[in-house]
């Protein structure tokens, strides 16, 4: 994350994304696949990353991921930035941050235990998980796991700027994971 200054001079909170130039590699049919799809291809592989990845047909891209659309484009033709406008409203898909093992405090946002004198048992445990009756859990308790590494779409973010040159897309604010990661970006 960064930040810019609007025409006013306050600062505005914004994500750059390299966004680009994706490959399109091949193209569903309803007729062929069932489904109508676009398989676009994203980093072409070198020697130094990722030596003996191979998409479909001996194309080379480190991410090879399909796009359902119905738009009608050549196969070999690239996707980049230009394709959005400054002021648009798109949503940006991606796997948020891994966090671990968590309890039920940062996991599911439980209060917790009262902390006054005689308490015996630590403040950050869940307190009871069933009744007696069943003899067992409950599928779906809420309980203490891993936390993250899930799909988290983040909607209706607004594009600041696009830098066709650079292939950078600028957005005002957060989108899910870390830096790095793989993201995915629609129009509306």
């Amino acid at each position: 994350m960064s930040q810019i200054f609007n025409a006013q001079g306050a600062t505005v909170p914004v994500t750059l994304i390299e966004a680009g130039p994706c490959k399109v590699l091949q193209l569903k049919t309803k007729e062929k696949d069932g489904y109508t799809a676009i398989q676009v291809g994203f980093v072409p592989l070198t020697k130094k990353n990722q030596l003996g990845k191979k998409s479909a047909k001996g194309k080379e891209f480190v991410y090879v991921r399909e796009i359902r659309s119905d738009q009608a484009i050549e196969i070999g033709s690239q996707i980049d930035v230009s394709l959005f406008k400054e002021g648009e409203e798109v949503d940006v898909a991606g796997t948020s941050k891994g966090k671990g093992f968590q309890g039920g405090v940062k996991k599911w946002g439980f209060h917790g235990r009262n902390k006054g004198r005689g308490t015996k048992h630590e403040e950050r445990t869940i307190g009871s998980v069933g009744a007696a009756r069943p003899g067992r859990v409950q599928k779906g308790k809420r309980m203490p796991g891993r936390m993250g590494t899930e799909r988290v779409t983040v909607k209706n973010l607004k594009i600041v700027k696009v830098d066709a040159q650079n292939n950078l897309l600028v957005v005002r604010g957060a989108v899910p994971g870390r830096n790095g990661i793989l993201l995915e970006i629609r129009s509306k």
